[in-house]
């Protein structure tokens, strides 16, 4: 490293030199990877969690680099002092700003972090950044490690750690579907099939149907979160483990479990875990799974309060804003919507882990940072859209109790608890009849004498359906 004057630096790689800033905590890797991957505009800065998650990953190997003689300790203790200050959050922007879509299978990520890590450390020292000679971003902070074990150890901890928000987000709908089933259990309603009127069923036992359909999915989150736990530190290139001692792989775990408060483990074939992705494509699958059924769920929200006066209009949801520049009064289902948009980019995100992960040759996977990228941010998406739908819908929606009896009333639904009793033809003629003649069926019932005043009465006691 040379200065050139007080405000810059000049670095050196293989292919030749460049000025940085003088402060700048990223070195010349980092620069060249900013020049080379403008394409998407989300850079590693924007996933704070990431940038803590390799951090992770580069205290828990200097301590075992530390453990194992390979690392002096004044260089270890400031490479542990570095990644505390990341880890808490102190430093962030503007010392990763490269673009969280890139070649090189997440070289630049972990450069980017390599560089900020030694130049932190070159700081707490009382060095200037840049004086490698002290503590270098590949020969210290990356001894023992290649980007290939790095970085997708650093993705599964991001991810182990990104799923308890996840999962209290969904938990926390849950619970509030289920108060509404319980608020709405006697509020009787059609049922409907295909859009059609089907049977009797209330309210409540919707909103208990949609609450039990998201809590499906915090069992399968649970379960395929546990994938995540297995990571191939200590595999360094392609999982051979080459320029790392035999044992640095189990120490590397426990000091990452210890560091990080999550228990992992080592792969059990370490070249396997380095090339293969499909505990991504597993999460991605949740998540689409759980963005289908929450789109689905929305759906029916919107379905429900259609209207106000030409709908269904069975429930109202809270209004939010202003619908219309040119319709005074109208006022759209925003929220809902916002969360059915939610549900599509999670899908399209999955398609993309899917194609990035059956792009993998031979030993590797260079299309990892693409699914990095989209798992992030359907977690984000997911979480946030989740704690939306609950706080500015879910909490406020109120049953229209009395547009739900007229239309239970004026429907033929009951004409299916007519076929233990007199069979389905005839039940079908009568519920033509009263179709046609547009009156009620217990009128039609009544009229055909197929049932005594008893049955006619038990039949079409609303209490007998609630």
């Amino acid at each position: 490293m040379r200065r050139s004057h007080l405000s810059t630096r000049i670095e050196t790689d293989l292919l030749g030199d460049r000025i940085l800033p003088a402060d700048a905590l990223y070195g010349v890797h980092t620069l060249r990877a900013v020049e080379n991957f403008a394409v998407s505009g989300t850079h590693l800065h924007d996933f704070p969690e990431l940038v803590v998650s390799l951090a992770m990953v580069k205290k828990a190997a200097a301590a075992t680099n530390n453990e194992l003689g390979l690392l002096e300790p004044d260089i270890a203790a400031a490479i542990d002092a570095a990644c505390d200050k990341l880890i808490s959050g102190e430093v962030l922007k503007p010392h990763f700003p490269i673009d969280m879509m890139q070649g090189g299978a997440g070289t630049s990520t972990n450069m980017n972090a390599n560089e900020v890590v030694a130049n932190l450390a070159l700081v707490g020292i009382g060095r200037q950044p840049g004086e490698y000679d002290m503590v270098h971003p590949n020969d210290h902070v990356n001894l023992s490690q290649s980007t290939n074990d790095v970085y997708p150890t650093a993705i599964r901890l991001t991810v182990l750690c990104g799923t308890e928000a996840l999962l209290n987000s969904q938990r926390a709908l849950v619970e509030a579907l289920r108060r509404k089933g319980v608020e709405f259990a006697n509020v009787l309603k059609v049922g409907r099939t295909q859009l059609q009127d089907a049977v009797p069923m209330s309210l409540g036992e919707e909103f208990d149907a949609f609450a039990e359909t998201i809590e499906e999915d915090v069992v399968q989150l649970e379960s395929v979160a546990r994938l995540m736990t297995e990571i191939n530190l200590g595999g360094t290139a392609i999982g051979t483990g080459v320029n790392a001692p035999k044992n640095f792989s189990t120490l590397a775990c426990a000091h990452l479990s210890r560091v990080s408060g999550i228990s992992l483990s080592p792969a059990r074939n370490l070249v396997e875990a380095t090339s293969d992705t499909g505990a991504f494509v597993s999460v991605s699958s949740v998540l689409k799974r759980m963005s289908v059924k929450l789109s689905k769920l929305c759906n029916d929200l919107r379905l429900l309060s259609s209207g106000p006066r030409a709908g269904l209009g069975e429930i109202r949801l809270p209004a939010m804003q202003a619908g219309s520049s040119i319709m005074p009064g109208k006022v759209n289902p925003v929220i809902p919507e916002m969360m059915n948009q939610v549900g599509f980019q999670v899908v399209g995100n999955d398609l993309t882990v899917t194609l990035a992960a059956s792009a993998g040759q031979l030993q590797l996977n260079a299309m990892e940072p693409v699914i990095v990228l989209n798992i992030l941010q359907s977690m984000r998406l997911l979480a946030n859209g989740m704690n939306i739908l609950r706080e500015r819908c879910v909490d406020g929606i109120e049953a229209d109790a009395e547009r739900c009896r007229s239309l239970y009333d004026n429907s033929l639904i009951l004409a299916a608890s007519l076929n233990p009793i007199i069979g389905y033809s005839r039940a079908a003629k009568l519920a033509k009849r009263a179709l046609a003649e547009n009156v009620g069926l217990k009128q039609v019932v009544e009229a055909e004498g197929v049932l005594t005043a008893t049955q006619i009465a038990l039949l079409f006691d609303p209490t007998e359906h609630a």
